[in-house]
């Protein structure tokens, strides 16, 4: 949660098992290239994280957590299409840039 007062940080809560899992990782990763460095991506494999995944409060997998200067601000559930997870980080990205007053 330290570097969210840096850079805005997704938290992907999922499971080798799940299947949405494996369909949104792809897209999560090919985003965190093309956003070259303006948002990082954080991995937490649910199975082995449990304590994780409950203080968190998941109720699903893959669930994505977002963080900007150490709170939560914003959250998903499943996998989604790309127009969704475009949209979800442009807001995370401009909340975190409105909050920095840039």
């Amino acid at each position: 949660m330290a570097r969210s007062h840096e850079t805005p940080v997704l938290v992907d809560i999922s499971a080798e098992w799940c299947a949405p899992c494996r369909v949104l990782a792809p897209h999560l990763h090919r985003l965190v290239n093309e956003y070259d460095g303006r948002f990082l991506l954080a991995l937490v494999d649910a199975d082995e994280n449990m304590k994780i995944a409950g203080r968190h409060k998941v109720r699903g997998f893959p669930t994505v957590i977002a963080y900007s200067l150490g709170a939560e601000i914003d959250r998903f559930h499943s996998a989604q299409p790309e127009h969704f997870l475009r949209r979800f980080i442009n807001d995370v990205i401009e909340h975190h840039a409105a909050a920095h007053g840039k």
